[in-house]
């Protein structure tokens, strides 16, 4: 493919994936896990403050990173917030790991980067992950911007290149703590790819380099600290936050051995990925296209011939990045989603070079083009699956991403309150009293946030006089506690919070009659 028409089809690429990515951003309900970050933000919008939190929450760079997004939006009250302003940072950012591909592609191919940067997108899983306000596709890139920094070091080593890699690890470590299982295996992968090498001694040019590598490596792990010290330091107004990110291991090294209602066996993350169906009339979900690529890239990034034996071989600095991480978090009992993207960045770049081997392994045009006709088969299949997961089945349990989703039943729920809110003389200031526990509270915090007068109990004992509130939702384990306290004075109503889990809503006969009335006048 020629030079032009080599970037004609990247720049398509990428402008695909920017708009998978950021149309209709607040199309899905607030996930728990999103609420609970946004107004996390929330306090650093409104306050400036932020102080690292290691029992929860994960690390400042996503909070910090979506600061100027907000104010450049005009946003200075979390009230103002909205969905789509908080999910274009993690969308902007996938679409970002494609422009980091164009670092790799000496190594890998321009075949292959642009191959690999088409899965990623179009992938069902990369694209619906991005559109979450979550922590994971920051780490990505950041992972991927790491691959980039040390593979161009290890072509031409510089300061430059050096500080690039010290900035990505500090920011990774800044994003979430399990970049610990990404630097274990990017180390990994840089050692057994500089073992395979040839052994024969390093020329004088070779030898010369050291003593600058030495420097460099301080020089990467000086930026890295400050990166990381930085944010987690809250630029140095809380300067425990640094031990305490050292401190929160941990917290998680607990919550991934007892993982509770998260815990699920080694194979989960590769049948997610290979096959899944809920339901008869459900359909299949599938990135095996991608997963079979990336087992062709595999076998090719270890042939012989290429640059060289004194060369690093980026093929199988992925391979072993890839094996080693998806090994790690597929022991781990704690399994969430999400948390297979930093490995499935490699299997993704494998993907890439494994479809750049086959479409070129030919000399036979005719060969060739069905080779491409099949992989343009696979690629609309990923485009018809990635549609569908974000803006047809984008909360439907069906959906093999969602996973304790917030239904859009819930949605009515909040539409209600509005409603009745608007009938009290003091609008959004009216007294809403939330019975329940934490894991049935959110995200009502986050859609509650412009109302003024909010208050949360964990059971109906503790919520005290609960009958003097115009609306009370409650938990459906609180419901009945809550139903005798207010007895016949209320009307009550049932929603979806998210499978299996429903919220009450309480409603004062008064606000209710009026309600009503309202109603009958339209």
């Amino acid at each position: 493919m020629k030079k032009t028409a080599w970037w004609g089809t990247f720049l398509v690429i990428l402008a695909g994936a920017l708009f998978l990515r950021t149309a209709a951003l607040g199309l899905r309900p607030m996930h728990h896990d999103e609420a609970n970050q946004a107004l996390k933000f929330g306090t650093l919008l409104e306050t400036g403050e932020y102080r690292y939190d290691k029992n929860d929450h994960h690390g400042p760079s996503l909070y910090y990173l979506t600061l100027p997004v907000a104010r450049a939006a005009g946003h200075r009250l979390t009230a103002s917030l909205d969905e789509t302003v908080l999910r274009l940072v993690p969308a902007l950012f996938g679409a970002g790991t494609l422009l980091l591909f164009l670092l790799l592609r000496d190594g890998l191919g321009r075949g292959a980067a642009l191959f690999s940067g088409l899965f990623t997108a179009i992938s069902p899983f990369m694209v619906y992950y991005a559109r979450f306000y979550i922590q994971e596709t920051i780490l990505v890139f950041f992972i991927a911007g790491l691959l980039a920094s040390l593979w161009r070091y290890s072509r031409r080593p510089s300061a430059g290149w050096a500080a690039a890699a010290g900035f990505c690890a500090g920011m990774m470590y800044a994003t979430k703590e399990t970049s610990i299982i990404a630097f274990a295996a990017v180390a990994a992968a840089f050692m057994v790819a500089s073992a395979s090498r040839g052994s024969g001694r390093p020329g004088p040019g070779e030898r010369g380099r050291l003593r600058p590598r030495a420097r460099h490596g301080l020089l990467g792990l000086a930026v890295a600290l400050a990166a990381a010290g930085l944010l987690f330091t809250s630029f140095l107004r809380n300067p425990g936050g640094l031990w305490d990110s050292l401190l929160s291991f941990r917290v998680y090294f607990a919550r991934g051995a007892e993982a509770g209602w998260h815990t699920h066996p080694p194979s989960y993350y590769l049948e997610l990925l290979a096959f899944s169906k809920f339901g008869a009339s459900a359909p299949v979900w599938s990135e095996a296209l991608v997963l079979l690529l990336a087992a062709v890239g595999s076998v090719a990034a270890f042939r012989k011939g290429g640059e060289g034996e004194r060369s690093l071989s980026l093929p199988r600095i992925v391979f072993v990045y890839t094996i080693v991480s998806f090994t790690v978090y597929s022991l781990i009992p704690y399994k969430t989603p999400w948390n297979a993207l930093p490995f499935f960045l490699g299997v993704i770049l494998l993907a890439g070079h494994g479809a750049a081997s086959l479409a070129g392994a030919s000399p036979k045009a005719g060969v060739r083009v069905a080779v491409l006709a099949v992989l343009a088969a696979g690629a609309l299949h990923l485009g018809i699956q990635c549609r569908r997961a974000n803006f047809v089945l984008y909360a439907d349990p069906r959906n093999p991403y969602v996973y304790a989703q917030t239904g859009t039943d819930f949605l009515r729920l909040v539409r209600r309150v509005e409603a009745l809110a608007a009938l009290r003389p003091e609008g959004r200031r009216m007294l809403i009293k939330v019975v329940a526990g934490p894991y049935d509270t959110w995200p009502l915090p986050w859609y509650f946030r412009g109302y003024t007068n909010v208050g949360y109990w964990p059971d109906a004992p503790s919520a005290g006089a609960v009958g003097d509130a115009p609306v009370v939702v409650a938990s459906a384990d609180q419901a009945e506690a809550v139903g005798d306290l207010l007895g016949n004075r209320y009307h009550s109503e049932f929603y979806g919070l998210r499978p299996e889990a429903l919220l009450s809503l309480y409603v004062r006969n008064d606000l209710w009659e009026r309600y009503l009335s309202g109603k009958a006048g339209t």
